[in-house]
């Protein structure tokens, strides 16, 4: 397991599993699975930033969605900090620990209920966990619409009204609502324009300073995850590949998958020129992933000790930074520093 140094830990994850039955004929036989999260362990430090990044596909949602048990995992451990001890979330603990874990979902479109008005949709996890009083309910409403840029000008009126920025912040209010020590924000930026974009992360930025908030943050775009996260986790078919702190990661990468895509990060400067590394095939389906690493059908670097066993997230040198790979120690790889310039 990977164990951060400095503040205290907040999450723990442990062997976390998240197989998707595949059934068929008439009887809904169970033939398989969609091994979509497979075995990944982590800990996250309060008030960090964890960057998730990955292809599509390669279960960094699914792992989000599953430690706010969203999706019920299939195995695994997941603990969360309380007052000096550690709580289990699973699904009979999950009612008692909403207060302490939220998400922030990737559509700010089809995450709010249209029927429903802003006061209400902000309102209704405050009335959940017993505020009765409605005046005191619209109170905290409007103080949170405050804090995310918004105001109270805006209570009454529905979700349609606002533009896709907005609807992202009224979502980060509402997850907000509870006073929650640990936010997944799922893709919290991919839908919004870029400037937006900017917008919103520099909101979730100075929230997490004023509130003390601690992140999940699962994206595909690097330079978003480069900007906010603390930590990066890399994740491919399933499972992590490599960990580190941000800067460390990006400048010196140790596994071939993180070199490829440091790579495709465009530079602003013409000048710069750098190889792009194309990686051959496709990804493995989830269902029938490769034997040994499950990188090595698209792996330049791959030998046949990495077609046969598979290697562990281990940290070489000591300073945290976790890779899974064979041959992490040999490889000299680039990352988005070191590229030649013409």
């Amino acid at each position: 397991m990977t164990t951060p140094k400095g503040d205290p830990i907040l999450l723990k994850v442990e062997g976390l599993r998240k197989h998707f039955p595949i059934t068929k004929g008439l009887f809904r036989r169970t033939v398989g699975y969609v091994k979509a999260v497979d075995d990944v362990s982590f800990q996250v430090r309060r008030g960090e930033t964890l960057g998730v990044v990955g292809e599509s596909g390669c279960g960094k949602t699914t792992m989000g969605l599953s430690i706010v048990q969203l999706v019920q995992p299939t195995s695994g451990r997941i603990q969360l900090s309380d007052n000096g001890g550690w709580m289990e979330v699973n699904s009979k603990t999950i009612r008692h620990l909403r207060d302490k874990m939220q998400i922030v979902f990737q559509d700010p479109f089809s995450s709010l209920d249209p029927r429903m008005r802003i006061r209400d949709i902000v309102a209704e996890p405050l009335q959940a966990h017993g505020m009765k009083n409605r005046r005191q309910r619209y109170e905290r409403v409007e103080t949170l619409l405050e804090a995310v840029g918004l105001g109270s000008h805006h209570m009454n009126r529905f979700p349609h009204e606002f533009s896709g920025g907005q609807r992202q912040r009224i979502g980060i209010a509402r997850a907000l609502s509870l006073n929650p020590s640990l936010v997944v924000c799922d893709e919290p930026v991919s839908a919004l324009d870029v400037s937006v974009q900017a917008q919103v992360l520099n909101l979730l930025d100075d929230l997490q300073k004023e509130f003390g908030l601690t992140y999940l943050f699962v994206a595909h775009d690097l330079s978003v995850v480069q900007h906010i996260s603390d930590r990066v986790a890399v994740m491919y078919l399933g499972r992590i590949v490599e960990m580190g702190e941000v800067d460390p990661l990006f400048l010196y990468p140790k596994h071939p998958y993180t070199e490829a895509l440091l790579s495709a990060i465009p530079d602003p400067d013409p000048d710069v020129v750098g190889e792009q590394i194309i990686l051959q095939g496709d990804v493995p389906s989830p269902a029938d992933p490769p034997p040994g690493c499950h990188f090595h059908p698209r792996c330049r670097y791959a030998t046949e000790r990495c077609r046969q066993e598979a290697p562990e997230l281990a940290d070489l040198d000591g300073t945290e930074h976790f890779v899974a790979c064979h041959h992490a120690q040999d490889l000299d790889l680039t990352g988005v520093s070191t590229r030649a310039t013409a």
